[in-house]
């Protein structure tokens, strides 16, 4: 068998309307840089590796050669050689759209021909110009007649809750929940691997293209939607160690936070591969066989059967996000553990 390394990708910049420039600096991309990033997709499965001996290859290709070696037992008893997870950077210069993603149930039958999963995902919020906020569900339930006509009149927004978020924040938005993330944030998203966004209301921005207002897919947006309140959008971290902390989990992916100015230590779970992401500082990524340096803006997939592996911190804090697929029971017990209160585990444990 192969031995699989640390795979660092080359990750894909997309460049809608309501980008900004503010990842190019965070992220120090090489010049000349892009006027305008919405997204970076730094974890993808058409991702081109960037080292090591799959240089050039893609993540779906690895994927389908090693199956469980690399997505994880787990993984593969779900979703076969896929890689079904994407981790990407988001630059809100002005606000997103008023949209709703789909949960698997309707990707796979409606939407098959994509080869997409449903999208719930989660925000970890790196920065927020003061008064930030995200737009989180409704504020009452309603019909699904009386949402369509109040997308017609242009009444919509007066229907959402303003959520205020700062630097720090978890945001789980379960497939269904209608959101946008507003102007002047910075974030991280784990989501499942899907491109699947129907848009609601776009304020009537025109494509820049053809001059003509952005698409809208109302039809499958009312499909899908949850007509009532989101609960629960805010999560507050669990601490499960000294500077290892569960910001969110669910069935598709859990993420935790990393953080210290000494040595961590890890090592990959079998039924599952790992996605690290640097948001603070430098570092050095080891293991038996090797090092690789990390820095802010960084991501690398570990194999599942990658093994041990530990963190070097430079000067000063390392601080990263650790996205896997989770053995949600055994997840769920160590939090009710650690916790020590039931309602407390279900809060960042999410069935």
């Amino acid at each position: 068998m192969v031995n699989l390394t640390p795979l660092c990708t080359e990750c894909k910049l997309v460049a809608p309307i309501w980008g900004g420039s503010r990842l190019a600096a965070w992220l120090n991309l090489p010049e000349p840089r892009p006027a305008r990033i919405g997204e970076t997709w730094q974890v993808f499965d058409t991702n081109l590796v960037t080292t090591g001996p799959f240089r050039g290859r893609s993540l779906a290709d690895l994927a389908a050669e090693h199956g469980p070696a690399l997505v994880g037992t787990r993984t593969a008893a779900r979703y076969g050689a896929d890689l079904p997870l994407l981790a990407k950077f988001i630059d809100a210069n002005e606000r997103l759209s008023i949209q709703v993603h789909p949960d698997d149930r309707y990707a796979h039958s409606r939407e098959a021909h994509t080869g997409f999963h449903g999208k719930t995902e989660a925000w970890y919020i790196l920065e927020a110009v003061p008064g930030a906020t995200v737009t989180y569900g409704l504020s009452r339930s309603c019909t699904r007649d009386e949402f369509a006509a109040a997308v017609a009149r242009g009444s919509v927004e007066a229907m959402l809750c303003q959520l205020p978020v700062a630097p720090g924040d978890v945001i789980f938005v379960p497939a269904g929940t209608l959101h946008a993330i507003n102007a002047g944030i910075v974030l991280f998203e784990i989501q499942q691997k899907s491109d699947l966004t129907y848009r609601v209301y776009d304020y009537g921005r025109l494509d820049a293209k053809t001059g003509l207002p952005r698409e809208l897919h109302l039809a499958k947006a009312l499909e899908v939607s949850s007509f009532d309140p989101t609960p629960g959008g805010k999560v507050a971290p669990l601490p499960l160690s000294p500077g290892r902390d569960l910001l969110i989990a669910c069935p598709y992916f859990a993420l935790e936070r990393w953080s210290s100015n000494a040595p961590m230590a890890g090592a990959t779970d079998p039924g599952t591969l790992e996605i690290l992401t640097v948001i603070g500082g430098r570092g050095e990524l080891g293991w038996p066989a090797g090092s690789l340096p990390l820095a802010r803006g960084d991501s690398v997939v570990l194999p599942a059967t990658f093994g041990d592996w530990t963190i070097t911190p430079g000067l000063g804090a390392f601080t990263l996000l650790r996205a896997y697929v989770p053995d949600l029971d055994t997840l769920a017990a160590e939090a009710r553990r650690i916790a020590g209160d039931e309602q407390r585990a279900a809060e960042v444990v999410r069935r």
